[in-house]
């Protein structure tokens, strides 16, 4: 089985408190992976590990085989952080945020040449942007905001793309778009792991679901997932009871 994402035995301590607690996940390509959680249970410090941003006190992560140090400065991994994780007030534009995931292929010179304007404009395109390229980026409606940051990922070039709650904020109708936006990334072969407390919208975006609470609960099917025992095991026994009254 070839594997995009490997986490094998991986522990995170900030000072006393465990973050993360022997997690291991296998993740394989053209697929899309919902990482299910409750607030502190460990998905930010995930993706982190992922990305290479923190080092694990114990265990390893490796994307497509290398450090994810590397990885990502070579533009193996994309990102599309939270909404409160951006000043969107910053003087830039649409098509100045995606340009930014071609960096790594600028050299220091950071000097755009064709094949970067090519990448953008194609990016643009295919999240359905071309049309707000000159608008700063603050401007765009919540949902639109996430497409650009997909769209830096597809200009990257990214094999794995990360998104931490892109559904937050969002319509209905940007929902359905960046569901099949990511559908159509998977299908390319691109690898995407999905951070969502939007239990609604998994059948139809995941491939499989991973429910964390510092160490992996479960990894497998979205149905097996969504059952009101697993949730409970991630959410505490009033999903259960919940479920029973519904």
């Amino acid at each position: 089985m070839t594997v995009a994402i490997e986490v094998a035995g991986v522990t995170v301590r900030y000072g006393d408190v465990v973050a993360l607690d022997n997690v291991s996940l296998a993740v394989e390509p053209g697929r899309v992976t919902g990482l299910i959680g409750m607030n502190g249970s460990g998905k930010s410090t995930l993706f982190r590990a992922v990305m290479g941003l923190v080092r694990p006190d114990r265990g390893r992560v490796l994307l497509d085989g290398a450090d994810p140090v590397r990885a990502r400065r070579r533009g193996a991994v994309g990102y599309v952080p939270q909404s409160e994780d951006v000043d969107w007030s910053f003087p830039v534009a649409v098509r100045d945020v995606v340009m930014m995931g071609r960096y790594g292929h600028q050299g220091a010179t950071r000097r755009a040449r064709p094949a970067d304007h090519a990448a953008v404009e194609e990016a643009l395109e295919r999240v359905e942007l071309s049309a707000y390229a000159e608008r700063q980026i603050g401007q765009l409606s919540g949902g639109q905001k996430k497409r650009a940051f997909v769209a830096r990922g597809i200009a990257q070039g990214a094999g794995v793309i990360l998104l931490d709650e892109p559904f937050a904020g969002v319509d209905k109708r940007s929902e359905a778009t960046i569901v099949r936006l990511l559908r159509e990334l998977a299908a390319d072969g691109r690898t995407i792991l999905v951070s969502t407390h939007d239990l609604h919208a998994l059948p139809q975006l995941a491939d499989e679901a991973v429910l964390l609470l510092r160490k992996v609960l479960f990894h497998g099917s979205v149905a097996d997932a969504l059952s009101a025992e697993n949730l409970a095991l991630a959410f505490g026994l009033d999903v259960l009871d919940q479920n029973s009254a519904a």
